[in-house]
């Protein structure tokens, strides 16, 4: 079911229950909300015990008092069901609802994410209040949406557990010869009689059996995904046909978001960058990716940002506040990636436990005279200024592959680094290539199509899923240019090594085979050094760290080199052409301005043209999203200093901002350009 609106959403997590003694409150909070443009909140996330205080007695009415004041003052509601963290009767009553940990000792009541997936009788207590939810309000004309539990995580090893996750391990594998010959169980000797002997991986217990960790992380998954699809059911069966949501987190690695979003209608992620740490840049590259993420995870349909926070969190190791313009900048953003809305966490401060301290559009204070909702205010006034923006979406020419079951089993390796593979990095130095060039990029994982991509990279995809080489194959033979790093097609889909060189599948597309790889210490580097009339016409020498693959040529062409050691002169950058396409294998852990240069010259080899005339300073994001024949650019200034910006060669209208004068540090500028008759 597609979720659709006529406007980019404002507003965010609010939790009137908390009030329900002072209605001067809500009225405050209403005209707050009203002021600041908000026009959206998401209702009843940690609401339980007020909506269900004792078993089967549920006290709606307020619930439904709230949600018909902010309708009548034109303010929507995202309705959440409660799941997210249970009331205190439901774990005293039935102890099986609680988590059982690795160490296999069950939770006392209390948190948040402390529930089993599995309980038959969690599982029913959701159900029930779902349903009344649903039969109350799922009509409503107020309420546009559903957002199902709250950043669901976590996992339980119960015996309940244990015995599910047993018959998932039988319709996956059939019989225990096939799971023992999967899971190499004879190292070690592991092997095991039944399906009854296998345990959760545990410190107490098991934990090198790098097949056994893997398939518990999918389990956890499907489990997660189970569930909240019987809270779904659930809200169906009370009769309402909304959209379904769930808010997701930051590069999350309890979850293969890739399955759960299988699950939603619309993905939501909850947004909290650490502006302070760094240069403002290198966050919003950060950010900017993981919006790109969740932007992929639907194959490109609308998301939105859930919660992010007006000033500074509570939770992080030191709370510093958004500098001026940065809450501005965060939350254009989110609209700049694809996003039709900007919300926060939390509407109102609490006055007391966990997060009395968060952020908020309203502090303890109460009044419209502060600097964080002046700021909310800006946001909130061109959020309605950008509202042609709603519905439209953002093509991309360049794929980046994100695969969670591979980065699972890659960081469960146990070589060549046990001390930081670096993952993380090497990807934003990729994203960052492209973004430079003012590239929109999708993150894709293996189970995605790949046809309408120009460029596809393959950075440190250590498990190659059955058919993904034949998938990756077919994309270079038709035209694809493809660009793969060391570390790459090491392992099948139960973590055993592929025999027969690596990487699999691909040595006679990429032209080479992986002979070694050298792990470097911290402290050490080497250097990739262009060898003379390459032909991409690369100049430079860069350096490189932590990883350098040996690869021996077969077929392909060295572009590069490394510069030191007893494998100087070894190609680190090669080329090869296959079928209508071209493959490149990046042997080391290249600095950031590689890929810069690199992916400039790839980009143009591809024929993806140029999205602005001229350079893109440093520091300028442009990103284009695209509806009804009409292209908008979306200029965002995170560097140090304003900047002319590089304008499109066709003519443009400015939407927001001047084109003719400097672009402010933190500040946005947005043109519109009419394709539908050039294109």
């Amino acid at each position: 079911m597609d979720f659709k609106t006529t406007k980019l959403l404002h507003g965010g997590d609010y939790n009137p229950e908390q009030w329900l003694g002072r209605p001067d409150i809500l009225k405050q909070d209403i005209a707050m909300l009203k002021e600041s443009g908000c026009n959206v909140v998401s209702l009843g996330i940690f609401s339980w015990s007020t909506l269900e205080p004792e078993e089967g007695v549920f006290c709606l009415d307020w619930l439904a008092d709230v949600i018909d004041q902010l309708y009548e003052n034109g303010i929507s509601v995202i309705l959440a069901t409660p799941s997210g963290a249970r009331p205190k009767w439901l774990g005293d009553k039935y102890p099986e609802v609680l988590r059982v940990n690795a160490d296999r000792h069950r939770n006392l009541f209390g948190g948040r994410h402390n529930h089993c997936y599995t309980s038959p009788v969690y599982r029913e207590k959701v159900a029930r209040i779902n349903r009344k939810l649903s039969e109350r309000f799922g009509h409503h004309p107020g309420v546009i949406l559903w957002h199902i539990s709250n950043e669901l995580g976590g996992d339980c090893h119960c015996p309940l557990c244990q015995d599910a996750f047993q018959q998932w391990l039988r319709d996956k594998y059939g019989t225990i010869e096939e799971l023992n010959r999967r899971w190499s169980t004879t190292f070690w000797s592991h092997t095991y009689q039944s399906f009854e002997q296998i345990e959760s991986p545990s410190p107490r217990g098991e934990m090198g059996l790098h097949a056994l960790n893997l398939d518990w992380k999918r389990f956890v998954t499907d489990r997660t995904a189970d569930f909240l699809r019987c809270e779904v059911q659930a809200v169906r069966e009370g009769g309402s046909e909304l959209p379904i949501t769930a808010n997701l987190m930051y590069y999350f690695q309890g979850l293969d978001y890739f399955r759960l979003a299988k699950e939603l209608d619309i993905v939501t992620w909850d947004s909290y960058p650490t502006w302070h740490k760094q240069e403002l840049i290198e966050t919003a590259y950060d950010t900017g990716m993981c919006h790109d993420l969740m932007r992929s995870l639907k194959g490109g349909k609308p998301f939105f940002q859930m919660e992010s926070c007006p000033s500074s969190t509570n939770w992080q190791s030191v709370s510093k506040l958004k500098k001026p313009g940065v809450l501005f900048a965060q939350s254009m953003q989110a609209i700049a990636h694809g996003g039709e809305g900007a919300l926060y966490f939390q509407i109102r401060q609490s006055r007391g436990a966990s997060e009395k301290f968060h952020g908020a559009v309203i502090d303890h204070y109460g009044g419209s005279d502060t600097r964080v909702f002046r700021e909310v205010c800006q946001v909130g006034e061109t959020l309605q200024r950008l509202s042609e923006l709603a519905g439209s979406t953002v093509k991309s020419p360049a794929a980046i592959l994100y695969d969670w079951d591979s980065q699972w089993a890659m960081n469960d390796s146990q070589g060549p680094r046990n001390d930081g593979l670096h993952y993380h990095e090497t990807l934003l130095k990729i994203y960052r290539g492209f973004r430079r060039q003012g590239v929109n990029v999708d993150l894709v994982d293996m189970g995605c199509a790949l046809e309408g991509y120009r460029v596809l990279v393959l950075p440190m995809v250590y498990m190659f899923k059955e058919g993904f080489a034949e998938k990756v194959r077919a994309f270079v033979e038709q035209g694809g240019q493809l660009v793969t790093t060391y570390w790459s097609g090491i392992a099948d889909d139960t973590d055993r090594c592929y025999l027969g060189g690596t990487p699999h599948g691909l040595m006679d597309v990429l032209g080479i085979r992986s002979t070694e790889v050298d792990g470097l210490y911290d402290w050490e580097e080497n250097e990739l050094v262009p060898v003379a009339e390459n032909e991409l016409g690369l100049s430079r020498t860069y350096r490189c760290k932590y990883l350098c693959d040996l690869p021996e040529l077969r077929g392909a062409k060295t572009l590069m080199t490394y510069g030191r050691d007893f494998y100087a002169g070894y190609p680190v950058l090669t080329e090869h052409g296959y079928g209508k396409g071209t493959a490149w294998y990046v042997a080391a852990d290249a600095e950031r301005e590689f890929y810069a240069d690199f992916l400039k010259l790839v980009l143009k080899r591809a024929g993806v043209p140029e999205t602005v005339c001229g350079e893109i300073p440093d520091g300028l994001e442009v990103t284009t999203r695209e509806k009804d024949g009409v292209r908008y650019y979306l200029y965002q200034n995170f560097g140090t200093r304003p900047v002319r910006v590089p304008l499109p060669a066709a003519l443009v209208e400015a939407l927001y901002g001047d084109p003719d004068a400097e672009l402010a540090v933190c500040q946005l500028m947005v043109l519109k350009e009419m394709i539908q008759a050039a294109e």
